[in-house]
């Protein structure tokens, strides 16, 4: 398969926006149901038996092992799971065996992404209302992507309801040794987006702000998802 021209991209301050319930284990929700310290570290052994991010981390993923993913750095754990809990029908750039780390250039375009998504998962439920918070990270990159800004020959890759040519691609680009994929976002017009595909390359991780989606009134056709639910921002504490 012929491949996307590969070029240097340096960006700093991109935007990944993660559903506030996956949370480092201090803030767990498991907390909530544990009666002491004792009955909350059986939980937490529980909880890690199936957890996929540390499973990885013990090497037990068929898509990615402990040598590539992070550790002592801030939000290794975000990051990590990242690639370790991939989506069971995969994304645009990824297979179900191997996440990445998706970003946008531009806040809005992370919010249009994200948008998209929960309201098509809300009209498949038929769940017409429905508010959900979510965590920013920013992150800085500067490594050599593979660029599909200009790629006409890769179109297909940018289908907003087909992700075959674009996961047949990553699949290609991986075993070439890619570090990611660079391109235009397909929710939002004029914005950009990355997939990184490699752990170490996503740094200086911080959190931003907490973001709150709210759907009203089941109208979740695609093109007026940015239109038809609110976003409000609100402060958070940074992590200590």
């Amino acid at each position: 398969m012929a491949l996307p021209p590969s070029r240097r991209v340096h960006q700093n301050d991109t935007h990944r926006l993660i559903p506030s319930k996956y949370l480092p284990k201090g803030d767990s929700v498991l907390t909530l149901i544990a009666d002491d310290e004792p009955h909350l570290s059986a939980v937490f052994e529980l909880d890690a038996a199936t957890n996929d991010r540390l499973r990885g981390e013990q090497g037990f993923l068929p898509g990615i092992g402990p040598d590539e993913l992070l550790a002592g750095v801030p939000y290794a754990s975000i990051v990590n799971a990242t690639f370790c809990h991939a989506h069971p029908l995969g994304a645009r750039f990824n297979g179900p065996d191997r996440g990445a780390w998706y970003a946008g250039f531009e806040l809005a375009t992370s919010q249009a992404e994200v948008a998209f998504h929960k309201s098509v998962e809300l009209a498949e439920i038929g769940w017409p209302d429905d508010s959900v918070t979510y965590d920013e990270y920013i992150a800085d990159f500067n490594a050599d992507f593979h660029d599909l800004r200009n790629a006409r020959a890769f179109r297909a890759c940018l289908a907003p309801d087909s992700y075959v040519a674009s996961q047949a691609l990553a699949e290609s680009l991986l075993a070439h040794g890619s570090l990611g994929v660079v391109y235009p976002s397909v929710r939002r017009a004029a914005g950009t987006c990355l997939a990184c595909f490699r752990p170490a390359l996503v740094t200086n991780v911080r959190k931003g702000r907490r973001w709150l989606f709210t759907w009203t009134g089941g109208n979740h056709r695609v093109h007026k998802v940015h239109r038809v639910h609110r976003v409000h921002g609100f402060d958070e504490p940074p992590e200590p």
